[in-house]
């Protein structure tokens, strides 16, 4: 039976699923999932399971593994919250306890807090007070737990005992998946010639392709034009690119 923690800060009007978990970041949308991760991590949103440690350099999808397990919990009928922990940074121990309650949570970008003896503290406390309520945690950061800066020791060994999920940089042929599929899901196709343009100039981190397609998508519709070539290039080439105008 789950505590019924004290003095919890009144919690924040939610928003819907649709907007704190955008149909992007779902599990089945994930381009080259490790194996066994998928599985791993639905077991996790039905509260099965150890806890998780996500770990990869940026781009590489933490956030939307988070995110993703996240909706998840939340369709099964079940509570879930997601903390970018550089926001709280300073802070960590009222933003843990305001999360406490939850059936899962994630806890993203673990560097930006690493070393802060303040806030490690506060990670540590709560996740052993997580443990014995039967919360599941997830956690990201761009390294392993043995590789964080210099820390609690103790807050180290609880995150070395985390199912461990190492994610990889996509090929060219992963980064082109996701660009159709998020394509697909916007209603509209990008065909090869527009596809290699676009890959010749775009970052591989899946968070720059995501704000590039829903710029290419809000562009399209105000343009009413097909996403092709000439249309990439008016909108995306750099200013030494462009024509000259006459003189």
């Amino acid at each position: 039976m789950k505590p019924d923690w004290p003095c919890r800060p009144a919690e924040p009007p939610q928003l819907p699923l649709a907007l704190r978990y955008p149909a992007d970041q779902r599990l089945e949308t994930f381009v080259a999932a490790p194996e066994g991760v998928v599985g791993h991590l639905r077991a996790l949103a039905r509260g099965e399971g150890a806890s998780a440690y996500v770990a990869g350099a940026g781009g590489t999808g933490k956030t939307h593994l988070l995110l993703a397990t996240c909706a998840l919990v939340h369709e099964s009928g079940r509570r879930a919250a997601y903390l970018p922990l550089a926001s709280a940074a300073g802070r960590l121990r009222d933003a843990l306890e305001a999360l406490e309650g939850n059936d899962l949570v994630a806890l993203d970008g673990l560097e930006t807090v690493a070393g802060e003896r303040a806030d490690e503290l506060a990670l540590f406390d709560a996740h052993n007070r997580a443990a014995a309520a039967g919360t599941q945690l997830l956690y990201a950061a761009r390294c392993n737990p043995d590789a964080l800066p210099p820390g609690l020791p103790d807050l180290r060994s609880r995150l070395s005992q985390c199912t461990r999920i190492a994610l990889q940089p996509l090929d060219e042929e992963g980064r082109r998946e996701v660009l159709r599929q998020r394509a697909r899901r916007r209603g509209w196709v990008l065909e090869e010639p527009a596809l290699d343009w676009l890959l010749r100039r775009v970052d591989r981190d899946l968070s720059g392709l995501t704000a590039l397609l829903d710029r290419l998508d809000r562009a399209s519709l105000a343009a009413k034009r097909r996403i092709t070539v000439p249309f990439l290039r008016e909108l995306l080439a750099e200013p030494g690119d462009r024509p000259h105008g006459r003189r």
